[in-house]
């Protein structure tokens, strides 16, 4: 991380003019070391802002978004035996979730420029509640679940029933649709 105080120059020279301004003597190298740093800061600004920008593309046209507990898992195979209970495995973790177009995309933080996953809502066969938990320092976590066509079953929760509810009744009237005007990339995958 970059550290930069214009207010404490330690280790400048400096002088004094007769008419009691000061002035800070810098050498060739000093000059040289401010001016890369300046140019560091401007590329790191230059970032932030094209971040913010993303942030308030993503949330000027979502249908919805918010943070959201989210952790995976595989529908069993046919013969599979069923999976175990791990109602106690605390692997939930926290990500960035948008409800937008024809997909839903799974960021780490909402500044990301590029999601971690993304799934169509013509891929989504099955949404629907899971009971609450109660997780330590956490409190009631509600939940519910959504499984794809290829067995993927995310399973997300968060302590507001409210935001709970908005995501199930966003998720299933979106998937009623069945994705018939959705665009997807050649490849059949979800674009931003």
């Amino acid at each position: 991380m970059l550290k930069f105080n214009f207010f404490s120059l330690r280790g400048l020279p400096w002088g004094s003019s007769t008419d009691s301004e000061e002035k800070v003597v810098l050498t060739a190298v000093e000059l040289e070391s401010l001016r890369s740093d300046l140019a560091d800061l401007e590329e790191k600004e230059a970032h932030l802002k094209a971040q913010l920008e993303h942030v308030d593309e993503i949330l000027r046209s979502a249908r919805l978004s918010g943070y959201l507990y989210i952790r995976t898992r595989w529908k069993p195979l046919p013969g599979e035996p069923p999976p175990l209970d791990d109602t106690d495995v605390d692997d939930w973790l926290p990500r960035f979730v948008v409800l937008q177009g024809p997909c839903i995309f799974f960021y780490l933080f909402s500044t990301d420029l590029s999601p971690q996953d993304s799934t169509l809502l013509s891929d989504i066969v099955e949404i629907g509640p899971l009971p609450s938990v109660t997780r330590d320092n956490e409190g009631t976590q509600y939940a519910f679940y959504i499984l794809t066509i290829q067995g993927l079953r995310f399973e997300c929760s968060s302590a507001s029933k409210v935001q709970v509810d908005s995501w199930l009744s966003a998720l299933q009237t979106d998937c009623k649709l069945g994705g018939s005007d959705a665009t997807t990339a050649p490849n059949g995958a979800c674009e931003m």
